[in-house]
């Protein structure tokens, strides 16, 4: 009898650590404050979820052909204006690189996207980190989406995190930059010494970010799988309140795989130009930095959504979060208030401060720590 009691009593603590893990996975986040107040949603069938989001993904996209066809002929004037009037001086810059480095499509597209994307990095990624190194600005602290964690940031963690995203960067980088020339060379590409056209540009950057995020979705997700996780993508999450340098912080596999893997797929479908990938790669790297720097600045995009994914693990997969919606693995999120600051604050008042965490209106639940 007692032995039967004391199993019973195991197999409800087991079920209690597995509920406290789904609710709230904190360490250093213990420091954090963030959602004591969430509030359950309302269940709904998956077919009535599937619907609701169907509908507001026609009713954005039917609005947006709305406005394009009422103002396309006006809007293509003026952006084919600005272009013109700025494209003999990209033009120019692009022949001076050419001029300086040669016009080698193999030196362009191997060492000169790894230039490029690392003083990227390490430019905007550096700023971040001397934040959090120094704690100054003091007054940037009022922007952090978790209150109270990295200040400052601890000393060995930051030297291990820039040691595996240099070997990331340079080791996993430049041997998966060749493959990419050699695939890229037998899909052919555009290597032409002249610049594409804004509308062409354009719109292999909008393809780009659609192809990117069903494969970064996918792959993320797949890491998540108990097959792989503690053996690859546990490393990345080693930083419940990341910072911004943690974006490629990963395995190498995986880095491979669900980081630089997304980002080639469209630059391999559109066989885009050099300077088109590399500004698409430019504009990755500053989003996932963004994403993962901890400040929640103004006129900056929304970091809430994935530094929720490293608070609560099993939310919000993706970068656009429409596969999130569709698959429903961003339900805890959308119950939280941080759904609510999930947005670019258009004011200089810190997004904790305008949609605080505490709603007398709203039923609690209640948070256990591990």
């Amino acid at each position: 009898m007692i032995t039967m009691e004391t199993d019973l009593q195991r197999r409800k603590m087991a079920d209690d650590s597995e509920e406290d893990e789904d609710l709230c996975i904190m360490d250093e986040g213990d420091l954090y404050q963030g959602d004591q107040d969430m509030v359950a949603r309302k269940t709904t069938s998956d077919a009535a979820d599937l619907w609701t989001t169907l509908k507001k993904m026609l009713f954005v996209i039917g609005s947006a052909i709305i406005i394009f066809v009422a103002l396309r002929n006006s809007l293509t004037y003026h952006l084919q204006h600005v272009w013109g009037a700025s494209g003999n001086f990209w033009q120019q810059q692009w022949d001076r690189i050419l001029y300086t480095f040669g016009d080698d499509p193999f030196v362009l597209m191997v060492y000169g996207t790894t230039v490029v994307t690392f003083l990227v990095y390490w430019g905007a990624g550096g700023l971040y980190t001397l934040m959090d190194v120094f704690n100054k600005p003091a007054f940037l602290r009022r922007y952090k989406v978790q209150p109270g964690t990295n200040e400052p940031v601890e000393t060995y963690r930051l030297i291990k995190c820039i040691f595996w995203v240099n070997f990331n960067q340079i080791i996993i980088g430049i041997p998966f930059s060749m493959g990419a020339y050699y695939l890229m060379t037998l899909r052919g590409y555009d290597q032409s010494p002249h610049l594409p056209t804004f509308g062409w540009v354009l719109f292999e950057l909008i393809g780009c970010i659609l192809l990117e995020e069903a494969g970064f979705y996918y792959s993320h997700r797949l890491f998540h799988h108990r097959l792989f996780y503690k053996r690859f993508h546990k490393m990345h999450h080693e930083w419940q309140s990341p910072i911004s340098i943690t974006a490629i912080y990963s395995h190498p596999l995986e880095h491979i795989i669900s980081n630089m893997g997304p980002v080639f797929l469209g630059p391999l479908v559109f066989g885009s130009h050099t300077a088109t990938i590399w500004l698409w790669c430019s504009m990755v790297y500053l989003s996932t930095l963004n994403a993962h720097s901890g400040y929640h600045l103004p006129f900056f995009p929304s970091p809430e959504a994935h530094d929720f994914h490293h608070l609560k693990f099993n939310q919000c997969y993706g970068v656009l979060g429409v596969l999130d919606l569709l698959h429903g693995t961003d339900d805890k999120f959308r119950a939280s208030k941080c759904f609510s600051r999930h947005l670019m604050m258009l004011s200089l008042t810190p997004p904790r401060e305008a949609i605080p965490d505490v709603d007398p209106n709203a039923k609690v639940i209640k948070c256990k720590k591990l």
